[in-house]
This record gives C-alpha cells, sequence and structure tokens, in this order.
C-alpha cells in the first residue's frame, strides 16, 4: 500500500484524505493546529460551479467535476456519518445592474443548456417575485442556478476528517512541518518524514516549504458578518444564496445569515482593517434593505491564497520532485475545487503507478 502525506487540513487536505483513503491508499494528514483554522475558516462555502463565467478548459472542467462529486458527496458522507450536513441546495441567485451583465448571461444560460446544465434569466419583475428582498431600483437582471449551492465550510471538514479516520487515515495536529529538504523528505517537528508521495495542501503556509520558488502565494482578506433577523428575507420557502456586487447573503437557517465578501487590497505590510468590513455591510444593506434591522452576533475575517501571475488553483507536481505534488493557492474557490483537486492529485498517484 502506497503512503501519502499530506501537509494542511484545511478543507483541501481534509477532501484528499477522503478521498485518497477511497483508492485504498494510506493517508497521514499533517498540521501544526486543528482542522478548518486558516482559509477554510473564512469562507463561505459558495458553490459557483454552474453559474461561473468560467466555460471552458480547466477552469470549467474543475468545476464541473466538483459539482457533480458534491451532488453525491453530501448524502454519502451524511449516510456514513449518521447526521445531517449544514448545506443549501436552493441555487444561486447573481444579481445584475448593467447591459452587459445581460449579454453576458444571456449567452451563459445558452451554453450552459448546451453543455447540460440549468441556468434560468430572471426580469427584474422575476427576481423579486421570487426573492423580494431584493430592492435595488437599478437592476438590470437576476441569473439564477438551480444546480449550484452553499456548505458550511467548516462542518464539511470536519466531516471529512471524520469519515476519512474511519477508513484508516491518520491525522496529527501537533507536528509542525518546517520545510520539504533536498532530498525530498519533509523536515518537521517530530523529525524527518518520508512517504511515497507528499502533497503540499497548506494554503499561504505552502510556499515557505518549498525548495524552489515554483509559486508565490499572494494574501487576500475574506470578510464576514453573522446576523440575525426577526423573520426570513424573503419568502420562507425559498432561500437560496444571492450575490451581487460581489456580495453574498448566505441563509443559514433560524433567520441567521452571512454577509461576507473578498476584499481586494495590499495585506502585505499591515493587518487586516475594520473599515472594508462596514463598506460590506453598507452594500448589503443597499442590496437588501431589511438588513439594516438585522442584530449582528459575531464577524470574521481571514487570508485567502491568491497565485501571482497565474490562475488559480496550483494543482501540479514540484519541479524536480516527482512524487511531490501541490494542492494550494485556491484563492476564493477551495471549497469549490476540493474534489476536483483531489481527483487530479489522485489520478496523478494512480498514473504513476
Amino acid at each position: 500500500m502506497q503512503q501519502v502525506i499530506v501537509v494542511g487540513c484545511g478543507i483541501i487536505g481534509a477532501m484528499l484524505a477522503y478521498e485518497l483513503t477511497q483508492s485504498g491508499l494510506q493517508v497521514t494528514v499533517l498540521d501544526r493546529q486543528p482542522p478548518a483554522q486558516a482559509a477554510t475558516g473564512a469562507a463561505l462555502g459558495v458553490l459557483m460551479g454552474v453559474i461561473s463565467q468560467k466555460t471552458k478548459g480547466r477552469a470549467w472542467a474543475m468545476r464541473q467535476i466538483s459539482i457533480l462529486r458534491y451532488a453525491e458527496l453530501i448524502p454519502e458522507l451524511e449516510t456514513a456519518l449518521g447526521h445531517a450536513l449544514p448545506w443549501n441546495p436552493q441555487g444561486i441567485l447573481k444579481l445584475g445592474f448593467s447591459e452587459e451583465d445581460l449579454v453576458k448571461w444571456q449567452a451563459l444560460a445558452e451554453l450552459r443548456q448546451q453543455q447540460g446544465w440549468r441556468l434560468e434569466f430572471w426580469s427584474p419583475d422575476q427576481v423579486m417575485a421570487h426573492c423580494p428582498q431584493v430592492q435595488p431600483s437599478d437592476l438590470k437582471a437576476g441569473l439564477y442556478s438551480p444546480q449550484d449551492g452553499q456548505i458550511d465550510p467548516t462542518a464539511l471538514t470536519l466531516a471529512l476528517v471524520e469519515a476519512a479516520q474511519r477508513r484508516g487515515a491518520c491525522f496529527r495536529f501537533d507536528i509542525e512541518v518546517q520545510r520539504l529538504a533536498a532530498n525530498g523528505r519533509l523536515q518537521t517537528s517530530a523529525g524527518e518524514l518520508e512517504a511515497d508521495w507528499i502533497v503540499i495542501a497548506a494554503g499561504l503556509g505552502s510556499t515557505p516549504l518549498l525548495p524552489v520558488p515554483q509559486v508565490t502565494l499572494s494574501p487576500v482578506l475574506g470578510q464576514a458578518i453573522r446576523v440575525k433577523t426577526t423573520k426570513p428575507l424573503g419568502k420562507p420557502e425559498f432561500q437560496p444564496i444571492i450575490t451581487g456586487q460581489d456580495i453574498h447573503l448566505v441563509p443559514l437557517g433560524s433567520c441567521e445569515y452571512w454577509v461576507g465578501a473578498t476584499v481586494e487590497f495590499d495585506l502585505a505590510e499591515n493587518a487586516p482593517i475594520p473599515e472594508p468590513l462596514e463598506e460590506v455591510w453598507q452594500g448589503a444593506i443597499a442590496l437588501w434593505p431589511e438588513l439594516a434591522a438585522a442584530v449582528r452576533i459575531s464577524s470574521w475575517s481571514g487570508l485567502r491564497p491568491r497565485p501571482v501571475n497565474r490562475p488559480a488553483p496550483i494543482v501540479e507536481p514540484l519541479l524536480g520532485y516527482p512524487h511531490v505534488l501541490l494542492a494550494t493557492g485556491h484563492y476564493r474557490n477551495g471549497v469549490l475545487l476540493a474534489p476536483a483537486t483531489a481527483q487530479i492529485v489522485r489520478d496523478a498517484i494512480a498514473g504513476s503507478a
């Protein structure tokens, strides 16, 4: 049986452990902290696959693979663990505010139909009939994807860890990986470790581990506010994820919502600052005015790993180290692309046999 060491236990590392153990591999996951503490713990878990503007190549292929896998994976995990996972299968509604959006979305809806997927193009009146919580006067159209959705990233990660453990995967949350040595072995706080395969899935912590500068990752801030309303926004029986102006409204049940966004600014020298979170909140109120009366329960922020000068994610062999694979730099789409990432890694290992 081949031995695989995975470095990092966010959503990518946990998904790798689960899927690789299914293939009969012996997996050990190393992290210096418990699961889902970094970028995964600062994600909304919005699965924007079909509704994405990616239409060809690897970018679309990974989204399609992942959406198909999630349709099987979530009930698979629920059955295996004996409890429900907090996920929302009611689709994603994207709000458009320009004529350019109308043209792009009509073309995308036609293409998705040819590809065997559903997208519904809604007029402003249709948007407000389905989702009366949407109120902006300059709304031009809505694009509804019933086959996309959202899942709680932390709950999913913990479920994958538990299910992988039941299949024999080993998780060590007391080991700090220091670097990949020139001999291809891992230098760690527990000594030198080796395996048939090593997968680096440590997000922003990946680059410092590498002996060759193959990828540079830039930190980008993600922020969210958790709020509670006195009644559900819009129709209680229809609570899709709604996104507009790069702000997401994510229903959590029991009249609670996440309001979140990824904020683009340089974080190299300064710690995250509070002003962007307030901008996100005011932007959300402009889209969904009823939020103004909501009670803020909590807020969080975290850093997402964005590759510099190349597309996300980085899923490839490490140059000069044929038994080391990179699975990192997923930027905004770590949760969405985790199943496809695991499939690429699994196929790479199987193809070497």
